[in-house]
């Protein structure tokens, strides 16, 4: 069982993406469930409809998944398996304040020694507890020996019991933090490999140990896809704008492109232009490097363009807003001028537009008159009725003609162009 986890913080990051891809091919290839887990116990940064937001993002890539369970409908479970680790005294109840551990906190800070949680409420009998009126959090505690595990795209990890801590697994208000909840949804859903970026690694250890205290001795595989750098070579922020899919979409990046381009991010494969179903027949974890991966928004521009190529022309049509296979033909010619949708459009759009060119306007009016209301049904016969009855020869000809039919004075052979507008040159030449 392989599962995606996103929260409902905001807008899908290509990294959450990526992660949600590999997931999909690796349970497709190894023919086990994909279950789609919205982690939201985080209350006060969940945002309403960002689920639905992440469940039409899958859908409009095409990642198929076999259920929907919310992480906040196990609660019950969480604070069960918190008693029983209470009860083994694998836990215990912490009733440090904020204050005393932010003084522990800056006094490690001042000795340049990273901060640990001393135990102090390990040492507190049952007398001490029953009597403690304050609030409290519940902590793991800390494991006796290393946690040890191989990564399926880094090697092996190991992480000292002093690197783990006695980490907190119930808040005050007894919801469970991140990992106890992560730790114990995986279990339950029993999950045989994670996926998950490079940052989640340091949780990794602590979702073990989590595991082990309880018993559970049943493997899950980790991988650990490295993290996205932007194109200074800085780790991706959440706030540049290509980071997110839904402004890649807007763009009028190809789903396919985007996902073929997360694929082949840091990887080696077979071919560099493939769709999802394709990649599942060849792609593999150990191929993916261990560095992290530069993202190139004119790589992603090249290979949305070769995903535009690959499509039908009834489908390019539907693509830029038309619903006739002669358009499609059209925006073909223009795919090597345009590297995304919008783009293409606009070249399309113009043919169909209002011209006011700022050149050749007086060439340009003659032109529009001498064939205004005129059928044609090839270039070579609108070219010998423009040359014979407007008055005009060379490039006062040619230049305003080119801008008449497409708006543009550079651009395509006219005699590629034209067989694809001629039934429409009542609209184009009015």
């Amino acid at each position: 069982m392989f599962r995606f986890a996103p929260s409902p913080t905001g807008d899908m990051h290509i990294g959450n993406l990526r992660v949600a891809i590999f997931n999909y091919i690796l349970s497709r290839q190894e023919q086990k469930k994909l279950i789609i887990r919205i982690e939201d116990t985080d209350r006060e940064r969940n945002i309403d409809g960002a689920d639905r937001a992440i469940l039409e993002i899958l859908h409009k890539f095409k990642i198929s998944h076999d259920s929907i369970v919310y992480q906040s409908k196990n609660l019950r479970f969480h604070q069960s398996f918190a008693m029983d680790l209470l009860t083994k005294k694998k836990a215990f109840n912490c009733f440090c304040t904020k204050e005393e551990l932010d003084k522990k906190r800056e006094e490690a800070k001042e000795a340049k020694v990273p901060f640990r949680y001393d135990g102090a409420c390990k040492k507190l009998d049952d007398s001490e507890v029953i009597d403690n009126e304050s609030s409290f959090v519940t902590r793991l505690n800390e494991p006796s020996e290393a946690v040890k595990f191989k990564d399926l795209i880094k090697g092996d990890f190991s992480f000292e019991p002093k690197d783990i801590d006695d980490f907190i697994i119930l808040r005050e208000d007894k919801s469970p933090t991140y990992n106890f909840a992560c730790a114990i949804d995986d279990m339950l859903l029993d999950i045989s490999t994670v996926i998950r970026g490079e940052d989640h690694l340091s949780n990794t250890p602590k979702q073990i140990a989590i595991r082990d205290a309880l018993g559970y001795d049943r493997e899950i595989k980790y991988a650990h896809l490295p993290i996205i750098l932007n194109e200074e070579g800085k780790k991706m922020s959440k706030r540049e704008s290509h980071s997110s899919v839904k402004y890649l979409l807007e763009m009028g990046i190809l789903p396919e492109a985007i996902a073929n381009y997360l694929v082949l991010l840091g990887n080696k494969t077979e071919r560099e232009i493939f769709t999802l179903d394709e990649a599942i027949e060849f792609v593999k974890l150990e191929n993916i490097s261990k560095s992290p991966a530069k993202f190139d928004l004119d790589k992603l521009r090249f290979i949305n363009r070769e995903h535009l190529k690959l499509k039908d022309s009834l489908e390019l049509s539907k693509e830029i807003g038309f619903a006739d296979s002669d358009i499609g033909d059209l925006a073909k010619i223009y795919i090597e001028e345009a590297s995304s949708i919008g783009e293409l459009k606009a070249k399309i759009d113009v043919i169909f537009n209002d011209k006011n060119p700022d050149d050749f306007v007086e060439e340009f009016n003659t032109l529009k008159e001498t064939l205004k209301g005129r059928d044609f049904e090839t270039f070579d016969e609108l070219k010998k009725y423009a040359m014979q009855n407007s008055g005009l020869k060379g490039k006062k000809l040619f230049k305003p003609l080119r801008f008449l039919l497409t708006g543009a004075f550079d651009g395509p052979e006219l005699s590629r162009v034209f067989p694809c507008i001629k039934n429409y040159l009542g609209k184009i030449i009015s």
